[in-house]
Protein backbone atom coordinates (compact mmCIF):
# COMPACT_ATOMS: atom_id res chain seq x y z
CA UNK A 1 0.00 0.00 0.00
CA UNK A 2 1.37 3.28 -1.14
CA UNK A 3 0.80 6.03 1.43
CA UNK A 4 2.64 9.56 2.21
CA UNK A 5 4.42 9.18 5.82
CA UNK A 6 5.26 12.16 8.13
CA UNK A 7 7.79 13.33 10.31
CA UNK A 8 6.68 15.90 12.71
CA UNK A 9 10.19 16.16 14.35
CA UNK A 10 11.68 17.38 10.46
CA UNK A 11 8.77 19.98 10.01
CA UNK A 12 9.34 23.65 10.31
CA UNK A 13 5.72 24.90 9.66
CA UNK A 14 7.33 26.62 6.31
CA UNK A 15 3.57 25.26 4.65
CA UNK A 16 5.31 24.02 1.46
CA UNK A 17 3.38 21.11 1.13
CA UNK A 18 0.04 22.69 2.04
CA UNK A 19 0.49 25.53 -1.29
CA UNK A 20 1.73 22.63 -3.44
CA UNK A 21 -1.37 20.41 -2.56
CA UNK A 22 -3.46 23.45 -2.86
CA UNK A 23 -2.05 24.31 -6.46
CA UNK A 24 -1.85 21.03 -8.11
CA UNK A 25 -5.77 20.08 -7.20
CA UNK A 26 -7.46 23.42 -6.77
CA UNK A 27 -4.94 25.93 -8.99
CA UNK A 28 -4.93 28.00 -5.97
CA UNK A 29 -2.75 28.49 -3.28
CA UNK A 30 -5.12 28.16 -0.15
CA UNK A 31 -4.42 26.18 2.78
CA UNK A 32 -8.22 24.73 3.32
CA UNK A 33 -8.04 23.53 0.00
CA UNK A 34 -4.97 20.95 0.91
CA UNK A 35 -5.22 17.31 1.29
CA UNK A 36 -2.53 17.96 4.13
CA UNK A 37 -2.68 20.01 6.77
CA UNK A 38 -0.25 21.37 9.06
CA UNK A 39 -0.60 22.62 12.80
CA UNK A 40 1.44 24.41 15.32
CA UNK A 41 1.69 21.96 18.31
CA UNK A 42 4.30 24.24 20.54
CA UNK A 43 7.32 26.00 19.80
CA UNK A 44 8.82 24.55 16.77
CA UNK A 45 6.55 21.93 17.07
CA UNK A 46 3.90 21.41 14.25
CA UNK A 47 1.51 18.53 13.20
CA UNK A 48 0.92 17.11 10.00
CA UNK A 49 -2.42 15.21 9.11
CA UNK A 50 -2.94 13.40 5.99
CA UNK A 51 -4.68 10.42 4.95
CA UNK A 52 -3.30 6.87 5.94
CA UNK A 53 -5.53 4.94 3.66
CA UNK A 54 -7.16 3.39 6.13
CA UNK A 55 -9.63 2.78 4.12
CA UNK A 56 -12.57 3.20 6.32
CA UNK A 57 -14.33 5.48 4.09
CA UNK A 58 -14.41 3.04 1.11
CA UNK A 59 -16.77 0.76 3.16
CA UNK A 60 -19.38 3.97 3.88
CA UNK A 61 -19.72 5.17 0.60
CA UNK A 62 -23.34 4.52 -0.89
CA UNK A 63 -22.84 4.75 -4.39
CA UNK A 64 -18.91 3.05 -4.19
CA UNK A 65 -17.49 6.37 -5.65
CA UNK A 66 -14.59 5.74 -3.12
CA UNK A 67 -12.62 2.71 -4.42
CA UNK A 68 -8.59 1.71 -3.98
CA UNK A 69 -6.05 1.17 -6.75
CA UNK A 70 -3.46 -1.25 -7.44
CA UNK A 71 -0.97 0.52 -5.06
CA UNK A 72 -3.14 1.01 -2.09
CA UNK A 73 -4.54 4.27 -2.71
CA UNK A 74 -7.91 5.47 -2.43
CA UNK A 75 -9.41 7.07 -4.63
CA UNK A 76 -12.62 9.40 -5.28
CA UNK A 77 -14.76 9.08 -8.46
CA UNK A 78 -15.96 12.52 -8.57
CA UNK A 79 -18.61 11.31 -11.32
CA UNK A 80 -20.21 8.68 -8.92
CA UNK A 81 -20.23 10.77 -5.96
CA UNK A 82 -23.32 12.38 -4.75
CA UNK A 83 -21.77 14.73 -2.07
CA UNK A 84 -23.59 13.02 1.05
CA UNK A 85 -20.42 13.15 3.33
CA UNK A 86 -20.32 9.72 4.78
CA UNK A 87 -16.77 9.39 3.75
CA UNK A 88 -16.02 12.34 6.04
CA UNK A 89 -17.88 11.19 8.91
CA UNK A 90 -16.46 7.72 8.70
CA UNK A 91 -12.89 8.92 8.32
CA UNK A 92 -10.74 8.38 11.97
CA UNK A 93 -8.15 10.80 11.36
CA UNK A 94 -10.31 13.69 10.03
CA UNK A 95 -8.27 13.63 6.72
CA UNK A 96 -11.35 13.19 4.56
CA UNK A 97 -12.24 16.56 3.77
CA UNK A 98 -14.02 19.36 2.03
CA UNK A 99 -13.17 22.92 1.88
CA UNK A 100 -14.82 25.65 2.77
CA UNK A 101 -17.32 26.68 0.24
CA UNK A 102 -17.90 23.53 -1.23
CA UNK A 103 -19.44 20.09 0.10
CA UNK A 104 -16.73 18.37 -2.03
CA UNK A 105 -14.95 15.55 -0.34
CA UNK A 106 -11.17 15.12 -1.20
CA UNK A 107 -8.44 13.74 0.39
CA UNK A 108 -4.06 12.37 -0.52
CA UNK A 109 -3.89 10.36 -2.97
CA UNK A 110 -0.15 9.85 -2.41
CA UNK A 111 1.01 11.40 -5.22
CA UNK A 112 4.52 12.57 -3.68
CA UNK A 113 3.90 16.36 -5.35
CA UNK A 114 4.08 17.62 -1.64
CA UNK A 115 7.09 15.10 -0.25
CA UNK A 116 9.24 16.57 -3.42
CA UNK A 117 8.58 20.21 -2.48
CA UNK A 118 9.21 19.50 1.33
CA UNK A 119 12.70 21.42 2.45
CA UNK A 120 12.98 19.34 5.69
CA UNK A 121 11.80 15.76 4.52
CA UNK A 122 9.02 15.58 6.93
CA UNK A 123 6.98 14.30 4.18
CA UNK A 124 8.04 10.31 2.20
CA UNK A 125 6.14 8.34 0.16
CA UNK A 126 6.24 4.84 1.63
CA UNK A 127 4.67 1.24 0.75
CA UNK A 128 3.74 -1.02 3.76
CA UNK A 129 1.73 -4.43 3.31
CA UNK A 130 -1.77 -4.50 3.66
Amino acid sequence: MKYLKTFAEKCNGCNTCMSVCSQLYFKVDDPEKSAIQVATAGKNAYTLSVCDQCRRCVAECPTQAITVNKLGVVLINKALCINCLACVAACPTATMMTWRGGLVPFKCIACDACAKQCPTGALKIETKED
